[in-house]
């Protein structure tokens, strides 16, 4: 099976913090923009043979392109591709880009999962990130979703951010609960070179800090009922992100727009961050070959199951090398991963140290 991701680069407006590609469009951009990705999906059509079992908007605000131009974009793919009838359809959402028309659109396209950026439920805190939209319109936006028949929704939400408290926190959190969504994805802020953040004199909660938010956060969505699958994701059970969950198995996807990847036949490639140039003539850049030894064990460790002696076997027809577990018993023994029949997986600590940890196990 193969994903489809499509890279929708509007915004009405850039926050602060945000470093991927988007802009504001002009009066034309958008149709341009639609044709444009209909002749690149199609240019693949005969390429790949997989069945396509998810398909995800992204961007940029994919709402803010419109629901009738999203719509056109499936029926291209369920058009031109072996699209299964169970596929996950997602389309990330702004609140303040959503109405009831839009709502009902992306219901009739065959949208059937909502992932909207929340980021906070606290006024001040989203000010302070240059979120558009405010609580009552985060409110709205997941009732329109429902009225529409799209229950499968998850929110954003966003650690580690100026003023943030735990008290703060708890407030996002409960806000999250009270509308009862079936998925959460909590990211740690990163200070990303080139925005406005990187040059903003901001008051940040320290290192320490943040992975006291981040365990608190895990912990909390988990006696609700929200099982940690994948380092910053939780969800309730059977609604996780079949998409993303491609990206952690090595799976292959195919992405299309500007700075989108893509994973096809071994191959990894990806389309500039150059709108004009993709309108024009679409080419796509080599980002070498994927899916190796390493690679595998550093995204399966992202996951709460963790690298599996069955999967990896599976994959290569070897066991998992013996150095790795030998380095893993003494990272055991810090209470950073866990060793089981089945493999190695990392605890929640050990997911706030996961890049070093993973470069150790490497390095056996």
């Amino acid at each position: 099976m193969t994903g489809i991701y499509i890279h929708i680069p509007f915004c009405k407006s850039k926050c602060p913090y945000c470093d991927f590609y988007s802009f504001s469009p002009n009066a034309t951009d958008r149709d341009s923009y639609l044709k444009a990705a209909l002749l690149c999906l199609m240019s693949y059509k005969d390429k790949i043979k997989d069945s396509i079992d998810t398909v995800y908007f992204g961007g940029g605000t994919p709402s803010f392109f419109g629901g009738e131009r999203i719509q056109k974009v499936i029926d291209c793919i369920k058009d031109n591709y072996n699209v299964t009838g169970n596929a996950e359809i997602t389309v990330e959402c702004n609140p303040s880009s959503v109405d009831g028309a839009l709502a009902h659109c992306l219901k009739k396209a065959g949208v059937n999962r909502i992932s909207m950026g929340m980021q906070s439920a606290v006024e001040r805190e989203r000010k302070k990130l240059g979120r558009l939209s405010d609580r009552n319109q985060l409110e709205n936006a997941v009732r329109l979703f429902r009225e529409s028949g799209i229950d499968n929704i998850s929110l954003d939400l966003m650690l580690g951010i100026p003023c943030q408290t735990r008290q703060s926190l708890k407030q996002s959190l409960d806000f999250i609960l009270s509308q009862g969504v079936k998925h959460v994805s909590a990211y740690m802020l990163k200070i990303e070179e080139n925005t406005p953040f990187s040059k903003a004199e901001l008051t940040l909660p320290d290192e320490d800090e943040v992975c006291e938010l981040y365990l608190y956060a895990a912990e909390y969505l988990e006696e609700k009922g929200y099982e940690q699958y994948e380092i910053s994701n939780f969800a309730l059970s059977g609604f996780e992100s079949r998409h993303n969950l491609k990206y952690w198995h090595c799976e292959e996807y195919l992405g299309i727009g500007p700075s989108a990847h893509s994973f096809i036949g071994g191959e990894r490639f990806y389309y500039p961050r150059d709108f004009g140039a993709f309108l024009k003539n679409p080419l796509p850049v080599s980002d070498g070959s994927g899916g190796d030894r390493d690679e595998y064990i550093m995204l399966s460790l992202r996951l709460r199951e963790g690298l599996t002696k069955e999967g990896f076997e599976k994959r290569f027809g070897e066991k998992i090398p013996e150095g790795i577990f030998e380095k893993a018993r003494w990272l055991e023994k810090a209470e950073l991963l866990s060793i089981t029949e089945k493999g190695i997986s990392l605890t929640k600590k050990g997911f706030l140290l996961s890049n070093s940890i993973i470069t150790d196990l490497l390095r056996s």
